[in-house]
């Protein structure tokens, strides 16, 4: 069946650099020989995070459901934008409501096992650099396996071409790259 790669965006604004991003990463995953699922945050509303809520009332659905999605996939691609040098809120949230145990299912994480690769974007020259260091803390901390490769775009505006692919060979080459990189990962890990 080959690896499958889980790709987040980590924003739901219609035509955010991030989206974008994810997408190309889609494809780069698709011509690296494993399978992908683009997941747009939008499509898993969640309230805020609230120990209350969830003793109340367990994980609300959209978690569930993104949790299964989650578990069904080997690797984890996120490609986040920079909101105040950190990453965005609805990500966070997303990502806190996953960690929390699922009563039919005790002890089980859905990150356990899997490798991660990191993606950002910013219409800044840094590309979002700095949101990544918070971005990799979580996700190693929640069980994920972080590969040390990542990408940030930067002048993300101007990045893309009319058909969604990354304008600059270059940059799509540094995409092309962590792609490979987290598939090569997965694949030994799971040997």
């Amino acid at each position: 069946m080959g690896i499958r790669v889980l790709v987040v965006a980590g924003s739901t604004r219609t035509d955010a650099f991030s989206k974008k991003l994810a997408r190309a990463a889609v494809r780069s995953v698709e011509q690296a020989g494993a399978q992908a699922t683009l997941v747009d945050l939008r499509d898993y509303p969640m309230p805020l995070y609230d120990g209350d809520l969830e003793t109340t009332g367990g994980l609300p659905e959209h978690a569930v459901r993104l949790r299964e999605l989650l578990k069904a996939h080997d690797a984890l691609l996120v490609a986040s934008p920079e909101y105040n040098s950190s990453i965005p809120a609805v990500l966070k949230n997303a990502l806190d409501w996953l960690s929390r145990p699922h009563a039919p299912e005790p002890g089980v994480s859905p990150y356990r096992g899997k490798v991660a690769a990191l993606l950002s974007s910013s219409p800044g020259a840094l590309g979002g650099l700095r949101g990544l260091v918070h971005l990799r803390q979580i996700l190693q901390n929640v069980g994920c396996t972080v590969i040390t490769e990542q990408f940030a775009l930067g002048n993300a505006g101007a990045a893309f071409a009319a058909d969604g692919a990354l304008a600059d060979a270059a940059q799509a080459k540094g995409v092309a790259g962590v792609v490979r990189r987290l598939i090569d990962i997965t694949t030994r890990l799971a040997d």
